[in-house]
């Protein structure tokens, strides 16, 4: 593992950061990338924490999320098989792929959308605060478990830190504001599905925590906002620590706002 962070220093110029993240608790926070934290990421990943990776300074590196094997020779390797300049690329789950591009200037995020949806990577993983999947740690997206309880290792299968990718300028109209979309986790049969689930589905023991495991599980099944606002105030039954009108709409949009959060900023 000692090496492996030794790669991942000379890809980010010794300037990232690695994260844990508790998707039940909706709770992410920064660990150092240093050899003495090794045992406690393997510790935390061993009890179903998602371990991330993220650039501190993210203008000259781009991620294509959610990249299949054909996209993955088109965009990323030449011809001959060889990878294209600036490279990391990581298996996150068997057959799906995680490329890092390190550019040679800096990019913005109307340039990046518009290469990465060029590369067809996932329309709904936005680059803005964008994080990876690290290499090295396993996989615990509940989808990939295997029968026996395992969980798919993120591979790292090729890294280029001496190069760096020559991305053309273009010049891109300015695009009227909208509101980013919800990165498309699994849906799990869609809207159809999401009428099936409840609340009581999601108790943690705690109301709060209850609300956001259950907000996190709608915004997956393609809920809109406004349905999971009402299906919270329909379901819920105590509300003694938001009992006037302006204390509760205001915790559930606290509620709604971290959980679109969390779910436009975990990769696949």
């Amino acid at each position: 593992m000692e090496k492996l962070f030794y790669k991942l220093h000379r890809y980010f110029k010794a300037d990232y950061h690695l994260a844990v993240l508790d998707m039940d608790a909706g709770k992410r926070w920064v660990v150092k990338p240093e050899a003495s934290n090794i045992a406690y990421l393997k510790a935390e990943n061993a009890q179903g924490k998602h371990i991330l990776i993220q650039p501190a300074v993210q203008g000259c590196y781009l991620m294509a999320d959610d990249i299949a094997v054909q996209l993955l020779h088109l965009h990323h390797q030449f011809n001959n098989g060889s990878w294209k300049p600036g490279r990391m690329v990581i298996e996150t789950s068997p057959g799906n792929y995680q490329v890092w591009i390190h550019a040679s200037r800096a990019l913005n995020l109307d340039e990046k959308r518009y290469w990465l949806k060029k590369m067809h990577s996932d329309p709904g993983a936005d680059p803005y605060n964008r994080w990876g999947r690290c290499p090295g740690f396993r996989n615990t997206k509940q989808k990939y478990c295997d029968t026996s309880g395992k969980y798919p290792l993120a591979k790292l299968i090729w890294i280029d830190w001496k190069l760096q990718t020559l991305i053309p300028k273009i010049n891109l109209p300015t695009p009227p504001t909208k509101t980013l979309s919800l990165s498309p986790l699994p849906l799990e049969g869609g809207v159809c599905h999401a009428l099936k689930i409840h609340r009581h589905h999601y108790d943690r023991g705690d109301e709060s925590a209850t609300d956001f495991a259950y907000t996190l599980a709608l915004f997956r099944r393609g809920v809109s906002q406004e349905e999971v606002r009402n299906r919270i105030l329909e379901q819920r039954n105590d509300w003694t620590n938001h009992s006037g009108k302006r204390s509760k709409e205001a915790y559930l949009k606290r509620t709604i706002q971290r959980a679109k959060h969390l779910i436009e900023s975990t990769p696949k």
